[in-house]
């Protein structure tokens, strides 16, 4: 079991052949039936993820988000729904300019309670290896902002975070952008 010391905000990239997966591990200072609201209420969801959701929660069910500032449409088949414990979908986007061969990914949220607080383990796996070098300064930032919103604090700007955390993470194709549209920047 891990210590809780080894729970920060700085996620991981972990390469695998072409692909690769992000992971975080968060320690929330509340219950996991709380952190669960947050990650499936599609009201939560449009404040710290910016995302117009529609959620069919069952497993087999369906996800169809747009998210973040890029607008990514998103849709998927929902893997694992165990609440307030496992959240697991298929993370479809279809090609676009910025993602030109598209995404077909996976992202499983895993509550478990931790006192009166929740270990929210996350993995976005089997995405492009450019696309997560361009993400993991996004999830950062994204998880900064569901933390913030549990904690009812004010919300961190996504695109102030994503240059501030920028250097945690290996350099990508999205820090040589200029326009910054897909980096979210």
């Amino acid at each position: 079991m891990m210590k809780r010391e080894e729970f920060g905000p700085t996620g991981s990239v972990v390469m695998e052949g072409e692909k690769a997966t992000l992971i975080f591990r968060r320690r929330l200072a509340h219950p996991p039936e709380a952190v669960w609201k947050a990650l499936t209420d599609p009201s939560e969801l449009s404040s710290w993820y910016m995302t117009e959701a529609m959620i069919d929660g069952r497993e087999g069910g369906t996800i169809d988000f747009t998210a973040g500032p890029s607008r990514l449409h998103v849709t998927g088949r929902i893997l694992a729904w165990k609440p307030p414990t496992v959240f697991e979908h298929e993370w479809k986007v279809a090609p676009r300019a910025e993602l030109q061969s598209g995404e077909d990914a996976i992202i499983r949220w895993e509550l478990r309670r931790d006192g009166e607080g929740t270990i929210l383990h996350l993995e976005h796996r089997k995405l492009n290896r450019e696309t997560a070098l361009g993400f993991a300064p996004g999830t950062h930032a994204f998880m900064d902002r569901l933390q913030a919103q549990l904690n009812r604090q004010p919300l961190p700007s996504w695109q102030e975070r994503y240059q501030q955390v920028a250097s945690r993470y290996p350099p990508s194709w999205v820090s040589k952008q200029s326009e910054g549209r897909f980096t979210q920047s």
